[in-house]
């Protein structure tokens, strides 16, 4: 009787902070990714969320289909066109990010974990920030640097999470040419499907037709992120990887299905992905705020990610000016999900200590909280220097 009345404790308690969080996004003016690790963590503190088998599943679900969306954000058909210009910017900017998180991890004695953890870059809440927006030059730029950022990102998250599970002997260069053969196969799926939807365009409709009663469109989405994240299960490799490259087929095969999109973003983010966030505001200790150089650390890790991004933006500063181009390396400055998903296999795999895994998940609150004032200024001044 008390662990159903626990589960029913559990299951009320992430309902509300599901349905509450977005009034208090909107009273505090924020996303409502932080609101909800917030209160999952005070929740968790007083004991109304506590640890359950299916509470875990269904978080580690919610995450395979955040990174399934983030994978709808880029259409590679797009990716394709890109102008070599701006191309080889982005290239510019992602090396410099990584040689300066090379040259701070070196420099200060830190682990080789975080050479990867402080150039992450992710584009989830940077598609926030076009909703709130528009499509403003740098918002544009910054969504092609941060998918081809994070499509980098997920990449090393695949590679580190192998070493951190088997360390760099055969187990290692078995999962690398596992994953380039996977990509390979990838690649000649791409290939063929393209051939094949130019040869037949109405295969596409046939397969998502615009007027459909079944959910054809959802229905088809979910199987392809199944059967590769299905693939990755069976090859030992990061889950992710499989969910982020079965994002990327929705939008550049079907186009035509525009609401195809945000029918997936509602579902999981009315969902899913709050589960997600729930569960890792209950894993973070809030008696852990009291541990000696906790905060201090978060602050020191949130100032150098949003200074060495808006150090390397200025690579951009020919195409869009000072203003733009810190805006541009701010977006990139909230790399929330990725970054406490690595820390959080970072310290399974005792890479980094207990402290360091709290102050990578504080300091990825600190850069939601920071970043978002300080875009909303800069447009602000920027809209008064126009005017």
């Amino acid at each position: 009787m008390e662990d159903t009345g626990s589960s029913i404790t559990l299951i009320v308690s992430v309902a509300l902070v599901i349905l509450l969080s977005p009034f208090f996004a909107k009273i505090f003016r924020l996303p409502t990714t932080p609101i909800e690790i917030v209160l999952g963590s005070l929740l968790g503190y007083y004991g109304f969320i506590h640890d359950e088998e299916i509470f875990k599943v269904l978080s580690e679900f919610g995450f395979l289909y955040l990174m399934f969306i983030a994978g709808t954000e880029i259409d590679l058909k797009k990716f394709i066109k890109i102008p070599n210009t701006i191309l080889k910017r982005v290239v510019f900017y992602l090396v410099i990010l990584y040689i300066l998180s090379v040259a701070f991890s070196l420099y200060f004695n830190l682990g080789k974990v975080f050479m990867v953890l402080l150039p992450l870059i992710s584009v989830g809440l940077v598609a926030g920030l076009s909703k709130e927006y528009g499509k403003t030059p740098w918002l544009e730029i910054s969504m092609i640097a941060g998918g081809i950022g994070e499509v980098a990102s997920i990449g090393i998250l695949t590679l580190t999470s192998a070493a951190l599970q088997n360390g760099f002997g055969f187990e290692f260069a078995k999962t690398i040419f596992l994953l380039g053969a996977f990509l390979a196969v990838m690649f000649f799926i791409f290939k063929s499907m393209t051939i094949l939807f130019w040869w037949f365009p109405k295969l596409s409709v046939i397969l998502m037709p615009h007027k459909d009663n079944q959910e054809q469109d959802i229905r088809l989405s979910m199987a392809i992120f199944f059967l590769l994240v299905a693939a990755m299960m069976y090859l030992h490799l990061e889950l992710a990887f499989g969910a982020f490259l079965a994002g990327i087929f929705i939008p550049t095969f079907f186009e035509h299905k525009h609401d195809l999109e945000q029918k997936l973003s509602s579902f999981g983010f009315g969902f899913l992905i709050p589960v997600f966030f729930i569960y890792i505001g209950y894993s973070f200790d809030l008696n852990a705020l009291v541990m000696d150089g906790l905060i201090y650390t978060a602050f020191v890790i949130s100032i150098v990610m949003i200074a060495m991004r808006i150090f390397a933006s200025f690579v951009f500063i020919k195409k869009l000016g000072t203003l733009d181009s810190i805006l541009l390396g701010l977006s990139h400055s909230m790399p929330l999900t990725l970054l406490i998903a690595m820390a959080t296999l970072a310290y399974s795999a005792d890479s980094i200590d207990k402290l360091h895994y709290y102050a990578f998940i504080l300091a990825a609150l600190f850069e939601v909280i920071v970043v978002m004032i300080c875009i909303k200024l800069l447009v602000l001044y920027g809209k008064k220097e126009t005017a």
